[in-house]
């Protein structure tokens, strides 16, 4: 059984570095896996679909398939991972929790003031303007987490309340709830 830690919070909200910081500090040797490793690697012909030769809404589904399932894969292989994601479509948090059943996943929202989101997502210019304001709108609703993040706290500050959190072992989270269902 692999274990994963799910940080799931809006465009812009400091996923990532809370990522980082807690592949640094964590005992084993965590996988960080996020979309936008894809996306800057040049897996994705991003030029592409900005050019308009092709649209990102015919191959969204498809590519999101693969992705989920990449990384049922990777832990089914017993590989532990840290896991940047925003489950912003219907039916994601029930396919990954059927594709992770096996494992152990500890999901941690990363909430993020909206002034600090909209601020963080013009900085970053590479983010469809109004996106973080709109998975801040929507994201957390009907979620049951097992440890919620504020990153007004700090990322040092949070990656130590998950890691104690985390190694209780303790998980009451939305992916316990469908797994049980």
């Amino acid at each position: 059984m692999a274990q994963v830690i799910f940080l799931h919070g809006a465009s812009s909200s400091g996923k990532s570095t809370i990522a980082k910081a807690l592949q640094r500090r964590i005992e084993k040797p965590f996988w960080h896996i996020s979309i936008d490793h894809l996306r800057d690697a040049g897996v994705l012909p991003t030029e592409r679909f900005k050019n308009g030769d092709f649209r990102w809404a015919d191959a969204r589904a498809a590519f999101f398939d693969g992705y989920h399932g990449s990384l049922k894969a990777y832990a089914d292989a017993g590989n532990d991972l840290i896991l940047e994601h925003i489950l912003d479509t219907e039916g994601w948090l029930e396919t990954l929790a059927d594709l992770l059943a096996e494992h152990d996943v500890f999901f941690a929202a990363v909430h993020c003031p909206l002034e600090l989101l909209i601020d963080r997502e013009a900085a970053r210019g590479d983010r469809p303007v109004g996106s973080a304001k709109r998975d801040y709108e929507t994201i957390h609703i009907g979620k049951r987490y097992d440890i919620e993040l504020q990153s007004e706290d700090g990322t040092e500050a949070n990656v130590e309340k998950l890691l104690i959190t985390w190694r209780t072992g303790n998980r009451s989270s939305s992916f316990v709830e469908v797994k049980s269902a």
